[in-house]
C-alpha cells in the first residue's frame, strides 16, 4: 500500500518540472506579490503630490469657461450693446495665493514626507517579499535533500534487514532481530512518504509564489559556508536606524503628521491672494465684441467657523503624537530587532558547523555498529540506535544549512539592502 502511494506521488518526476534559479524566482515573484504591487503603486501618486505642492508655490490656478445662451425674446447683449436673442461669453480666471499662513509650505513638507514614506515602504515590502520567496525556495531545496535522507534511511533499513535475515537463518541471531528491522523499514517508508508529500507541497508553493501554475523545482545552490558579515553588530544597528525601511516609514509618517499640524495652525492666519480674469462677450461664438480685464487683490481672515478649526487642530495634534510615539518606540527597539536577526544568523551558522561535525561522528558510529553487528559483536538495538542517529544528523545538517541562508535574508529585510556580494538583489 505504501509503495503504491509512493508511485502516485512520483507520477510527475522532478526532471519533468520547470526549474528556476533563485535570481529568477526573486525577479518573477517580487513583482507579483500583491503587497509589493500595492506599495509600488503609491509612489506615483506621492511623486505627483510633491510636484503639485511645489508648482502651487509659483504657478496660479487657471480656469477657462464659456457659455452660449438662447432667449425667447430679445435681451440686451453686453458685448454688442444691442438687443439680441443670443448671448455668448468666454472667461479665463487665474488665482495665485500669495500668503496662506504657511499652509503651502506645510503641504510641500507633507508631500515630501509622503513620497519618502512611499519609497521606504516599497523597499520594505520588496525585501519582505524576497524573504518569503527565499523561504519557499529553501523549502524546495531542503525538502529534496530531506527526501534523499529518507531514501538513505530506507536503503540502510533494507540492507540491514537482509543481513539480519541471513544471520537468523544461520542461527547467529534470533527472529526478533529481523522483526525489529522490518519495523524500521516500515518506519523508513512512512518517513519517505512524508518527505515526498512535503517536497511536492513546497514545489507547488514556489510555483504559486512566482506566478507559475503547478509545481516548480529549484536549482541547487552551492554548499559553501556563508561568509562573515561585512559589518559588526553595532554598525548594523546604526545602519538599520539610518536606512532601515521600517524606521524610514515611521519617520516619514511623523513628518506627514507634523506638516498637517502646521497647516492646521496656519488656518488662524490671514490669506492674501491675487486673482485676475479676462472676459469676452458677443452675440456669436466665439465672442470678441467686448473684452474686459479684471484684477483683484483679496485679503481674508477667518474669525470663527463653529469650532471646526479647533477640532481639526486637536485631531492633527493627536495624530502627530501617535506617529511620534510609534517612531520613538521603533527606534528604541532597533537594537533588539537587529540583535535578534544577527544572533539568529550567528547561531544558525554555529549550529551548522556543529551539525556537520555530528554527522561525521554519526557516520563513523554507524559504520562501526554495522560492522560489529555483522560480526555478532553487538545487538540489533545498538545498530538501530546508530541508524537513527545518522538519519537525524543528516537531517539536521540540511535544516541548519538553509536556516543560515534564511537568517541572512531576515537581517537584510531589516536593513533594506543586501549584505553579501553573492546575494541576489530582489
Amino acid at each position: 500500500m505504501i509503495l503504491a502511494l509512493l508511485a502516485v506521488l512520483q507520477a510527475s518526476p522532478a526532471d519533468s518540472l520547470p526549474r528556476v534559479t533563485l535570481a529568477e524566482a526573486l525577479a518573477q515573484g517580487v513583482r507579483l506579490d500583491p503587497d509589493y504591487v500595492r506599495a509600488l503603486g503609491t509612489i506615483g501618486p506621492a511623486e505627483w503630490s510633491r510636484r503639485a505642492a511645489l508648482i502651487t508655490l509659483v504657478v496660479p490656478s487657471v480656469t477657462a469657461s464659456s457659455d452660449f445662451s438662447f432667449f425667447s425674446i430679445d435681451q440686451f447683449n453686453i458685448g454688442t450693446g444691442q438687443q439680441a436673442r443670443r448671448n455668448a461669453s468666454a472667461r479665463i480666471d487665474a488665482r495665485l495665493e500669495i500668503f496662506t499662513g504657511g499652509r503651502k509650505l506645510a503641504e510641500l513638507s507633507r508631500a515630501r514626507a509622503e513620497l519618502e514614506g512611499a519609497q521606504a515602504n516599497e523597499v520594505l515590502t520588496r525585501y519582505l517579499s524576497a524573504l518569503f520567496i527565499e523561504e519557499n525556495y529553501y523549502d524546495v531545496l531542503g525538502g529534496r535533500e530531506l527526501l534523499d535522507v529518507a531514501q538513505g534511511r530506507l536503503r540502510r533499513a533494507e540492507e540491514g534487514l537482509a543481513v539480519a535475515r541471513a544471520r537468523v537463518v544461520s542461527g547467529a541471531a534470533v527472529q526478533s532481530d529481523s522483526l525489529q528491522l522490518v519495523l524500521e523499514r516500515n518506519n523508513a517508508q512512512v518517513a519517505r512518504l512524508r518527505a515526498e508529500v512535503a517536497l511536492r507541497s513546497a514545489r507547488l508553493d514556489l510555483g504559486r509564489r512566482i506566478g507559475r501554475r503547478g509545481a516548480v523545482d529549484a536549482v541547487a545552490l552551492d554548499t559553501l559556508p556563508v561568509p562573515d558579515l561585512p559589518l559588526s553588530l553595532p554598525d548594523l544597528v546604526t545602519l538599520a536606524l539610518q536606512v532601515g525601511p521600517e524606521y524610514r516609514v515611521a519617520r516619514a509618517n511623523e513628518g506627514q503628521a507634523d506638516a498637517i499640524l502646521r497647516a492646521r495652525r496656519g488656518s488662524y492666519l490671514p490669506t492674501l491672494a491675487l486673482s485676475g480674469s479676462v472676459s469676452s462677450f458677443d452675440e456669436n461664438w466665439f465672442p470678441n465684441a467686448l473684452t474686459r480685464r479684471t484684477g483683484v487683490i483679496s485679503l481674508s481672515l477667518p474669525l470663527w467657523d463653529n469650532g471646526q478649526r479647533e477640532l481639526n487642530l486637536a485631531r492633527a495634534r493627536a495624530s502627530r503624537d501617535v506617529a511620534r510615539a510609534v517612531r520613538e518606540d521603533l527606534e528604541r527597539g532597533v537594537e533588539a530587532d537587529v540583535t535578534l536577526a544577527y544572533d539568529s544568523f550567528v547561531t544558525a551558522r554555529a549550529t551548522l558547523e556543529l551539525d556537520r561535525s555530528g554527522l561525521t561522528v554519526a557516520r563513523e558510529n554507524f559504520r562501526v555498529q554495522e560492522t560489529r553487528y555483522r560480526a555478532g559483536a553487538t545487538t540489533i538495538l545498538d545498530l538501530l540506535a546508530a541508524q537513527d542517529q545518522l538519519t537525524s544528523a543528516e537531517a539536521n545538517v540540511v535544516r541548519s544549512r538553509y536556516a543560515t541562508r534564511l537568517a541572512v535574508a531576515g537581517l537584510e529585510a531589516v536593513l533594506g539592502r543586501r549584505l553579501l556580494n553573492d546575494r541576489t538583489e530582489p
